[in-house]
């Protein structure tokens, strides 16, 4: 009695029926919709959800997943799958939420990178409680006296300085003790490694490489 012999799909004529059903199995699926790094959505919001703990006062939306799982109706409707979801514009969803005309605002006080010295633009990545990270190496910031800020300049970003393999030669967010204090002990061994790459005695009047070689006379 209880057995199916057959089974035929129904399509749900109604749409705010749909976007219901639709929502809420998304809802306990939201870390395989909802965008991931690298991707320009994932990136938009955690930028968002960084400046909102930095900046209270501003009162922008979270952007978190509770916020998603209310707004997941309005989102899914007009859709019919899972797969329709993930393909769907998060990007503009998340700036529409906060406000076109804010974006401008957005874009100076927590950037997605910084111009340094050697003329470069690099990416700056955000995490919710931690300063932002520019990582970046040592001769692309020859001339460079003091730590670049965002947020309006009250949050120095913290440098991942690397040497010519790209790896960590010191984390800091104080550029100015590491030319006065440490740089002079990482110049040493870097010399003697990379012999080819630029090493001034001095690298706040030096000027920045984006080779690392010595710029040519």
């Amino acid at each position: 009695e209880d057995l199916c012999l057959d089974e035929t799909p129904v399509g749900i004529e109604d749409l705010e029926q749909a976007a219901r059903i639709l929502s809420q199995h998304a809802g306990t699926l939201l870390s395989s919709i909802v965008p991931n790094d690298p991707e320009p959505a994932a990136m938009f919001r955690r930028r968002i959800q960084w400046l909102g703990w930095t900046l209270p006062e501003l009162a922008l939306p979270a952007l978190d997943d509770p916020w998603i799982v209310q707004q997941l109706p309005q989102i899914c409707y007009g859709l019919r799958s899972l797969d329709e979801l993930k393909r769907a514009n998060w990007l503009t969803l998340f700036q529409q939420a906060v406000g076109f005309d804010r974006l401008p605002e957005i874009d100076r006080l927590a950037p997605t990178g910084i111009i340094v010295p050697s003329g470069n633009r690099m990416a700056l990545s955000y995490d919710v409680g931690k300063a932002p990270v520019l990582g970046v190496r040592i001769q692309e910031l020859f001339g460079l006296q003091e730590t670049p800020r965002v947020a309006g300049g009250r949050v120095p970003v913290l440098l991942h300085l690397l040497g010519p393999n790209h790896r960590p030669q010191q984390i800091t967010d104080d550029l100015a003790s590491f030319w006065r204090n440490t740089y002079p002990i990482v110049r040493k061994e870097l010399r003697r490694r990379y012999p080819k790459h630029a090493w001034p005695e001095d690298p706040t009047v030096a000027v920045a490489t984006r080779s690392g070689r010595p710029p040519r006379p």
